[in-house]
């Protein structure tokens, strides 16, 4: 007798491989939280290199007292949407401070950074309409585009040049062009060229929407992301982003400085079926954000570790994203090996991200790192030589593969990067070009 799962033989074969080989992510299961960088994995004390806490702020103290005083003064819960049950002081509040921490008209409060980009997109692109995606686009991005009604439309990743052939061939239609882009991309941590992409969309009066979820509190002077360290945030339309990563809570928000954008709450259906967010998540998110601005140390500090998380792998000999960034990622093909090699870090007691097709790009099987300004050097160092021993074990690098990439590292993969200009073009890291409605065998799974 068939089965409603039968579907999923293929990704249930793939999952049983998995753990054959030693064990799965999802088995995974943290006796206890020691610190942002810390957890006890099967009884032994490990280092968390992947959780997207670039701040380290899920344990600040401020944040900690003001969620437990949310808790005791108005519950656990909303029990239901701003639109059916109202709003929360703490939700007006956080909303006020988004749009004067972006400098920005309004903003709009949703219960995760999945919601925002799937609430925004699908609300803001309808009928009509063209969606301008990049083909590495995140999941909620993706199911953005199969809840509007608008025509989506693939472009080559972090290709302006593909973007405007694309914008180009649509001269003459009616409705509105919504590009999509990413600050930087979760997989690899590659940064979109965002002044390219900028004057392509005024060039052809174009809207461009950016979801700065993992720039949020790491670029820019104030921290307010890659708009703000490129100079453009006046001629940005919207901004998307999440509290789950910099902010060490969750929930996501949308600003915008066009006017009328408070008519989104009435057309975006996971605003609003959602339940709000519990206001000890805002009262802990609202301290965070008031101390992202002035976290310059903390923000030196994190790009400092991801120089030296990055440059020890380097030149170890391992393949790596094309840039430096918090998000620090080692590119395999093989996947027994990257198994394997992720089983071991964690028996040696490091915790990193399995990332496996068709999520990444180009197919490849990748061991992400996420770091954090609460890292140690100590710690940023262990992992580098308990990477690069079981690398070896496993045959992934060679002395000669050490020797060049040592060179490469020499002739200027430098932190200058970091807080200066971005690269003209990041490295192309998936699809052709494409202009089609996305599919099940889109990427649908990133970070």
């Amino acid at each position: 007798m068939s089965s409603i799962f039968d579907k999923f033989a293929p990704l249930q074969e793939q999952h049983t491989a998995l753990t054959a080989l030693g064990r799965s992510p999802d088995q995974l299961q943290f006796e206890d939280i020691i610190s942002p960088t810390e957890a006890m994995l099967n009884g032994k004390r490990t280092i968390l290199m992947g959780t997207n806490n670039y701040l380290g702020m899920t344990f600040d103290e401020g944040a900690v007292n003001a969620a437990i005083e949310a808790l005791k003064t108005q519950g656990t819960g909303t029990t239901g949407s701003r639109i059916a049950n109202g709003s929360y002081n703490g939700h007006k509040a956080l909303e006020e401070e988004l749009a004067v921490f972006y400098g920005m008209r309004s903003a709009i409060l949703f219960s995760t950074g999945y919601q925002a980009n799937l609430g925004a997109i699908a609300a803001l692109a309808g009928r009509d309409d063209y969606l301008l995606i990049d083909a590495d686009s995140h999941a909620s991005i993706y199911d953005a585009c199969r809840l509007s009604d608008a025509q989506v439309i693939r472009f080559r990743h972090n290709d302006p040049v593909n973007l405007e052939r694309k914008l180009k061939r649509l001269e003459g239609t009616s409705g509105s062009k919504l590009i999509v882009v990413e600050s930087i991309y979760s997989m690899l941590g590659d940064m979109v060229p965002l002044k390219e992409f900028v004057e392509i969309k005024k060039k052809y009066g174009a809207y461009l929407l950016i979801d700065e979820a993992h720039s949020l509190g790491v670029l820019g002077q104030k921290g307010r992301g890659l708009c703000e360290r490129e100079g453009v945030e006046g001629d940005i339309d919207f901004i998307t982003g999440t509290f789950s990563k910099s902010i060490g809570t969750v929930g996501g928000f949308l600003v915008s400085n066009l006017p009328g954008l408070g008519i989104v709450r009435f057309v975006s259906r996971p605003y609003m079926f959602t339940a709000s967010p519990p206001p000890s998540v805002v009262a802990s998110a609202r301290k965070t954000l008031a101390k992202i601005a002035g976290a310059t140390d903390l923000r030196k500090k994190l790009w400092d570790n991801a120089t030296q998380l990055y440059t020890g792998l380097q030149q170890a000999g391992f393949e790596l994203g094309p840039t430096i960034s918090p998000i620090v990622a080692i590119r395999l093909s093989d996947p027994e090996k990257a198994i394997g090699l992720w089983n071991g870090l964690l028996d040696a007691g490091v915790y990193t991200n399995l990332a496996l097709p068709p999520a990444t790009p180009f197919g490849w099987y990748l061991l992400r790192s996420s770091i954090s300004a609460a890292h140690t050097t100590e710690q940023i160092a262990l992992a580098i030589e308990v990477c690069t021993r079981i690398g070896r074990e496993l045959g992934l690098i060679t002395l000669s593969n050490s020797k060049r990439a040592d060179k490469t590292a020499q002739q200027g993969n430098g932190a200058a990067q970091l807080n200066g200009d971005l690269q003209t073009r990041p490295c192309a890291t998936s699809e052709t070009e494409s202009a089609v409605t996305p599919t099940t065998d889109d990427p649908a799974a990133r970070v």
